[in-house]
């Protein structure tokens, strides 16, 4: 288990979005890419507001030409059915055995309501609210579902949360097992790591249940020597985009490592700028470093999301009264 210092097992992670690809092809080659480093999971982003592939349906593609990779799609519970949200992600549980999560989000433009013409756009921390009910009501439901018939694998798929925003940091502290943190400094990752596992206290939840990665976005095409003043050794950029990191695999490396060392964080949340290339680095570069540390795993010693994460199947909670109700 994680400790409170943050120096338990190293997470790691790593977003798969391109631009303009339409088919499950060149998700699957960089999936693979990162299952090749080890990495505890992918993600792959997914709105109402931009075209583009449905996440969850792309990485039920992607399922079966992996084998131990965690794979997390966004899923905006807002405007969608929850029945609908619970069969997906289980079926994506189910495809990947037991691989499976999904990262929760809201959706506030009034554009977005416009295209469902339900209702009007809502605050954002209704929206948050609305989605740990989301949350909530597809483990009650999986869980009314006989453990060995059809309960998806790892009982409820991890819940991962974006917990950047104020508004959503309730929620990923009651409800997620994984939260990301968009941080440009150790002390601003800190602090929002230190607010969350004291809410998930509140909740009535073990701490260590909670993983917070740090979200960044990585730019590693110049190498170590061209790294730009407030980069490489000397951290992350905030931009309009979110923190930035720009320079070689080296230095994100020893980032990384003395970030997770610090208790800043429990992992990291990666996003290349350019997939293919900046993806290749990271494993074969920054990964590869921080195996040959022993900071890192070199090897997948379970086969399930939860069991990378070093987080236990959710006990079946109907289980007690010896049946489902």
């Amino acid at each position: 288990m994680t400790s409170s210092h943050g120096r338990g097992l190293l997470h790691l992670a790593a977003a798969v979005d391109q631009q303009s690809a339409y088919d499950a092809a060149p998700y699957a080659e960089l999936a693979r890419l990162a299952e090749s480093g080890g990495l505890d999971f992918v993600t792959l982003g997914d709105s109402f507001a931009r075209p583009g592939p449905d996440a969850l349906a792309v990485l039920s593609r992607v399922a079966p030409q992996t084998s131990r990779i965690g794979l997390v799609p966004t899923v905006t519970t807002t405007h969608t059915e929850p029945s609908h949200v619970q069969a997906a992600v289980a079926t994506l549980d189910w495809v990947s055995r037991g691989r499976a999560g999904w990262q929760l989000d809201v959706s506030t433009g009034e554009g977005e309501a416009r295209l469902f013409g339900r209702r009007h756009a809502a605050p954002a921390d209704a929206l948050w609210r609305e989605a740990g009910e989301v949350a909530d009501a597809a483990a009650r439901s999986w869980d009314g579902w006989e453990d060995e018939v059809t309960r998806p694998p790892q009982g409820h798929p991890v819940r991962v949360v974006d917990a950047t925003e104020g508004q959503a940091r309730p929620t990923a502290a009651r409800y997620a097992d994984v939260a990301l943190v968009r941080a440009a400094t150790a002390a601003q990752a800190t602090a929002v790591r230190d607010q969350l596992r004291g809410q998930a206290v509140e909740f009535g939840r073990n701490p260590d249940t909670l993983r917070v990665l740090v979200s960044l976005v990585v730019d590693l095409g110049d190498g170590e020597h061209a790294a730009e003043p407030g980069h490489g050794g000397g951290g992350p950029r905030q931009t309009p985009h979110g923190p930035l990191y720009r320079g070689g695999p080296v230095d994100l490396a020893e980032l990384i490592a003395s970030w997770h060392a610090a208790g800043t964080a429990d992992g990291f949340h990666l996003t290349p700028v350019e997939p293919r290339r900046d993806l290749e680095r990271l494993v074969n570069g920054t990964v590869a470093l921080l195996q040959h540390r022993g900071l890192f795993r070199t090897f997948y010693p379970g086969s399930t999301l939860r069991e990378h994460l070093g987080l236990p199947r959710p006990a079946h909670q109907y289980a007690v009264s010896g049946g489902t109700s």
